[in-house]
């Protein structure tokens, strides 16, 4: 019980410095603070899944303009003032 005890005020004190007027307070916005953290990192899990899983994606990019058919065209080459 005394290493949980330890282990929660290390964490606590790790997410921000302590707030609130008594420790039952502190412990309830550790709480909020761990839960936007948690939230945070998984939403970072999927957004880097998202980024590994299309990684290298080798489908060509057809762009269609007047019923014409670019293929593989960079965006500069649709701008004529370039």
């Amino acid at each position: 019980m005394k290493k949980r005890k330890t282990t929660w005020r290390l964490w606590a004190k790790a997410i921000g410095e302590k707030a609130g007027k008594d420790d039952k307070e502190a412990d309830n916005i550790a709480h909020i603070r761990t839960f936007i953290f948690i939230t945070y990192l998984i939403t970072n899990f999927f957004i880097v899944a998202g980024v590994i899983r299309h990684w290298n994606d080798s489908q060509p990019i057809y762009i269609h303009m007047d019923g014409g058919q670019i293929s593989n065209c960079p965006l500069s080459c649709l701008d004529p003032t370039i």
